[in-house]
This record gives C-alpha cells, structure tokens and sequence, in this order.
C-alpha cells in the first residue's frame, strides 16, 4: 500500500489548510487579524481528523519575542501534524529558514515580494536542499523575471492571488499551490482541474475542512487525481474466517509496539483505505467501529502488510493518545510470566532508518534532494561540509541554549553518514569496530 504522489493523469492535487500565526493564536488571515482559535493545536487535530494533506503555517509575529514565540508554537504543531507541515513568513536571513527547518516544517515558503528573500534563494536551497524550498509571489512577472533562479533552487510555489492562475501558466510549468479565500466549489473544483496547479490553501480549505473526503471524492468523479491511500491487495486476495474478518495486529509506527488485536471486515478495510484512519468490526456490538470516535484516540494508517497465509494483517499505525480503552497505551499490559532482563534501547535502529534513505538516494536520485546534491559534488564537498558542521558543533557548544547543540551534531551525524554511502562503510561495520575497542 502506498500514498502516491504522480500517476498517469499527472500531478497529483492537495488540500492544504493554513493557520495563520499571530501572537500565538490563530487569526483569520494575514489581513485580518481577528482570532479564530485561542489554541492552534486544536485546528492541527481538526486538519488530522478531516484527511488534509499539508498544513502551511503562517508566522505573523511582530518583534523578535512573539517571534520566538511563534517558532515554539510552530514546533508543537509539527510535534502533533499527521501531515508535512510548512512554514512561512518572518524570513529575513538564512538563519530564519534554519529556525523554520529546525522546528520541524518539511519545507520554508520565501516571501518573494521581498528583495531580500529573492537574494538569499540560492544560499538557502544550496544549504538545505532545493526539495526543501518553495516561495510565494503575487504577481507572475516576478516569477518571468527570476526564472532561471527559481527552477534551480526553488521546489514548488505558492500563488497569493488566485486571479493569476493563467498568467502563472504561462510563464513556468513548475508545481503552483494556489491560496484561495472564498470561492464557490464548482469553482474549486475547476482550479483542481487546471494541469499546474498541484493544491489549494487558504480558507476556503480551512472553512470547508469537514468536507476533504467528499471534495476528494468529487475530484476523482472528475478525473483528478488525488491523495488517496492506494491498496496493492482488494478485500478477496485476504483469507478471512467464517464470520467473513481478518484479525488485524496494531503497531505503534515509531516504536514497534504492539497496541492492540482487532478484527476488519470488507466495510471496515475499505472505509480504513477511504479515510486513514483504522476502522474496524466489533463483534461484541456487530457493527462498524471506527477506533477514536468517541475517545478522539485515532489511530493514523502508516502502513499495512499482510502476513505470508493472507490471512491476518499489520498495522503500522501513529497513535492519538491510548490504543486501550481501560486508558493504557497498550492493551497488552497483564503480565504473564517474566525472566529478568534489561530493556535495550535502540537508537542505531533510528542511524540505521536514516542511512537507508541516503542509500537509497544514492542509488535512486531524486531532482532536488540535497543528498544527491553532496553526491554529485563529490567528496572534497561532502568533507567540506562534514567540516563545517563540525565547527558549528564547537560554536554551539558555547552557547547556553542547549537545543543548538542538539541540532548542530545531527547535522553531523547527517553528513557523517553522506561519507560513509559516499565510501561504501556500514553502520554494522562501524559498530563492529568500536565493540571491539
């Protein structure tokens, strides 16, 4: 199973709510700033609930402490997001676009009404990687005029002014996400249909949030493709029970652990496939069951494998509070018997995760990765930069925030590991290695 992002009809299209950042609050757009909701977590958990694809985070601080303010807002928002979240707004400097990256956010929207986010476009996409760089603009002529700039470092754009659709058509053939504040749905639906345009944001997502399956629905009727979860096996390919259920095992996606057992029917696998979220049968009240309805204790669909038989399922699920009713994290918590053992932690599983990415990038390029970027320079760049991050660790280490440190040895860890793809070392060798010291 998988989230496709292009198939045959070309780009696939978005619904991209956005929260708009001001004094901590949620306000209704970057001109108006009349509060819609005190606590910004609780539109994230609405945008989870209702199947949005991204989040664009607006930041509209005013002075360097709202600023930071909103940057600690920004990451628990990122903390709780089962979408890519982006960030935008108060970017002057390549610091800024770090802070955003460093909170979390996939991706940095530069502001391209300014000058000053025009010149350090090159800087930013060089350092962080062109995939993790869009801009905004309002008027097309920009876009004419810093063509060759923005197709070199630039990822995707943001359209402010849906006015422009044609226009921007015209000019670039890049991805355009198009901010959108009120318009009727059949109109919607014609701007989904426009070849360029890979979403919508703006209120008109955000007013219609409750709508996204039956708007994605919609689209699909009209022959646009959407993000949908896409199923390898249909419900005749499982080997079921009499009662017509396949068992299915509940894995938390981060740690492994198994929360719970529970049973599908047809019903429930396909509306599961339908929403992402895990839904199943009760047998004990014979009826459909989607967990977290009444708990708000979702359960968001990472994955799903079939065993080897076909005949019971794996959920790889990120769990919204307790997978047990009685208020655990784990229904499996009544101990049986035990041996005294010490729990291992395993953080290589985390180095080891991270590395097959790289590996995979080395293997199977992708336009725009800043890892293919260090591979195709080479080694004196990818020893350049493992330099550099090494002397950013000393520097941080001087500072009394000790988050910078944090952040500054991950980015070595990150290059370090660039190297060892680049030289062909392993994680199993470099363990073996300092086992035997």
């Amino acid at each position: 199973m998988n989230k496709e992002h292009i198939d045959s009809e070309g780009i696939i299209k978005k619904f991209v709510p956005c929260i708009y950042l001001y004094r901590q609050h949620a306000v209704r757009s970057l001109s108006d700033t009349t509060i819609v909701e005190t606590d910004p977590l609780r539109l994230v958990h609405l945008y989870n609930e209702n199947n949005a694809d991204e989040l664009i985070v607006f930041d509209m601080s005013q002075g360097d402490e709202e600023h930071e303010s909103n940057l600690d807002s920004m990451k628990e928002i990122c903390a709780v997001a089962e979408m890519d979240v982006i960030g935008a707004g108060n970017i002057k400097r390549m610091e800024d676009v770090k802070k955003i990256l460093y909170t979390g956010c996939k991706r940095a929207i530069l502001d391209y009404e300014k000058e000053s986010n025009i010149a350090i476009t090159q800087e930013v996409s060089l350092k962080f990687g062109r995939d993790k760089i869009w801009l905004s603009y309002n008027d097309p002529q920009i876009i004419s005029e810093h063509k060759g700039l923005i197709e070199q470092y630039v990822s995707g754009m943001v359209l402010m002014n849906p006015h422009q659709i044609r226009e921007t058509m015209a000019v670039t053939d890049m991805p355009v996400l198009v901010q959108i504040n009120q318009i009727a749905l059949n109109k919607l639906i014609e701007i989904f249909a426009c070849e360029g345009v890979c979403g919508v944001t703006g209120n008109t997502i955000n007013d219609n949030i409750r709508d996204i399956l039956s708007l994605k629905e919609l689209c699909m009727q009209n022959d646009i493709a959407v993000e949908t979860l896409k199923a390898a096996y249909s419900w005749s390919d499982f080997k079921y029970n009499s009662d017509g259920m396949v068992p299915v095992v509940v894995q938390d996606y981060c740690t492994s652990e198994v929360l719970m057992v529970a049973y599908m029917n047809e019903e429930a696998y396909q509306e599961t496939l339908r929403t992402g979220k895990m839904t199943y049968y009760s047998r004990s009240r014979q009826e459909l069951w989607l967990k977290g309805a009444t708990s708000g204790h979702f359960q968001y669909v990472k994955s799903l494998t079939a065993d080897c038989d076909m005949d019971t399922i794996l959920a790889k699920v990120s769990q919204v509070g307790a997978a047990c009713h009685t208020g655990a994290k784990s229904c499996f918590f009544n101990e049986i018997a035990k041996k005294d053992y010490e729990q291992a932690a395993n953080p290589l599983q985390v180095f080891q995760e991270v590395f097959d990415v790289i590996q995979d990038r080395r293997i199977h390029p992708k336009e725009g990765s800043y890892t293919n970027y260090l591979f195709d320079k080479g080694i004196d760049k990818i020893l350049k930069k493992l330099g550099e991050e090494a002397t950013e660790i000393v520097i941080a280490a001087k500072n009394p925030n000790a988050n910078e440190i944090k952040y500054e040895i991950s980015d070595f860890l990150y290059h370090m590991m660039v190297l060892m793809a680049e030289k062909n070392v392993t994680w199993e060798e470099i363990t073996t290695e300092l086992a035997n010291r």
